[in-house]
């Protein structure tokens, strides 16, 4: 009797052992992915003649579904979207199924965008939740919290929130403070990646009053991967490679911020990194001298060496060939280090003032330099009205124009190049 009733306790202490090792064995690190946008809220997009339109809530969900794939192959992840389909939840339906999931962790992958159709703006940011600081976070976060409004549950919730107005989000609070610390590690783990596994400028770690950070109880982070409006990084996110490169930094970033909470039995780390400040625009605008030439070379010459962005402007008699353009030093250092890794070693930075007028001369547009006449029925003669020809050392020159300013005259060899008419030259006169 004695021996079966001790059988009996074994038996059931084996299995209570059993039972919690099971359960233990079964917690897993759960994580929701939220791919923004969606549905009738397309988010940022731009239109390219060789991409199409390139939309934020197509990239989004094509990245999150990829990082989700790589996440579901681990056995100590559990993955949660709020969404797998070309649908909108509401912003409050993405953060209470966090919040009743009780996720460890909470990313929202994003596209990011400026103000105007195209930028020489380029580069990643991971916002967390903070005060907003600045204007252009003011900004950034009156663009995510205005999708309130798409939604009728969201309307009812937030009748008396105003993303619009400057005081409602400074008023905002940020409710999960104790989840900050984390946010950061996260967040600067995954910029670190971006910039060191994927090359690519880190825009740094941000502050913001974004609503899908300020109501989630867990670590929480809103990635933007790149600027629509930038065309370079636009075929990047729009591209399969590029998804792929995003998704498995962030990857990689989440299973070294797994691993770093585990070492400190769940207690937050430091971040690798502080905050960063945003940068200051400069005064002036920089671009970036590759070489001058006696020689026209159409974009895409090999001489160019693969860069893109390239403006050539003729200036007595020579081509100068100008990369990228930007009013942001670390930018403009980046943008000097591509030029001279791609072999322009003497390339430099030169100063350009916005929209100064030339005092004396104009910039012009030279459409044409050909050995022989253009026939008078072809389409460049058929499509300008205003052009100019000269004979210059046996050659004939055509142009188009005259703009008081290098900016309009680039505007104005844009609309030239929708117009089907290519390869022109920017020139500068000064007579």
């Amino acid at each position: 009797m004695i021996t079966h009733s001790f059988s009996i306790k074994r038996y059931f202490s084996l299995l209570f052992v059993l039972l919690f090792l099971f359960s233990g064995a079964q917690k897993k690190f759960t994580i929701v992915l939220d791919a923004g946008h969606g549905g009738s809220d397309i988010g940022t997009n731009r239109r390219y003649e060789d991409l199409g339109t390139v939309r934020e809530k197509d990239i989004t969900l094509s990245i999150v579904l990829k990082l989700g794939r790589m996440l579901e192959k681990n056995k100590d992840y559990k993955v949660i979207y709020t969404r797998k389909i070309d649908e909108f939840p509401s912003l409050t339906e993405r953060t209470t199924l966090a919040n009743r999931s009780k996720a460890d962790l909470f990313l929202s992958v994003h596209v990011n965008a400026s103000p105007s159709s195209s930028t020489s703006t380029q580069g990643t940011e991971t916002f967390v939740q903070g005060p907003n600081q600045n204007k252009k976070n003011l900004e950034v976060a009156k663009a995510e919290n205005d999708v309130i409004y798409l939604d009728e549950k969201d309307r009812e919730m937030f009748a008396s929130y105003d993303p619009r107005s400057p005081e409602s989000l400074i008023a905002l609070k940020i409710q999960q403070s104790k989840y900050l610390e984390s946010s950061l590690l996260i967040g600067s783990l995954v910029e670190e990646n971006f910039a060191g596994r994927d090359k690519r400028n880190s825009r740094g770690i941000k502050q913001a009053d974004l609503h899908v950070l300020r109501m989630n109880a867990m670590p929480s982070v809103l990635i933007e991967t790149g600027f629509v409006n930038n065309y370079a990084e636009a075929r990047y996110l729009a591209s399969d490679r590029g998804q792929t490169d995003i998704a498995e930094s962030i990857y990689d970033a989440i299973l070294k911020y797994k691993d770093r909470m585990d070492r400190n039995g769940g207690i937050q780390a430091k971040p690798a990194e502080p905050v960063k400040p945003v940068e200051k625009e400069l005064k002036n605008d920089f671009r970036i001298l590759l070489m001058s030439s006696p020689v026209k070379y159409a974009s895409g010459d090999p001489a160019l060496k693969g860069l893109n962005y390239v403006l050539p402007i003729k200036e007595n008699g020579l081509y100068k060939y100008y990369y990228s353009v930007t009013n942001l030093a670390s930018v403009r250092d980046n943008n000097l280090k591509t030029a001279r890794d791609a072999g322009f070693r003497n390339a430099t930075a030169i100063s350009f003032i916005p929209n100064q007028k030339l005092g004396v001369g104009y910039y012009t547009i030279e459409v044409a330099n050909t050995d022989q006449k253009l026939s008078s029925n072809s389409f460049m003669l058929n499509t300008l009205k205003d052009v100019t020809r000269v004979k210059e050392n046996g050659k004939f020159l055509y142009t188009y124009g005259k703009f008081a300013s290098l900016e309009d005259a680039v505007k104005a060899q844009k609309v030239l190049d929708d117009k089907g008419i290519k390869n022109t030259v920017i020139q500068k006169n000064y007579r």
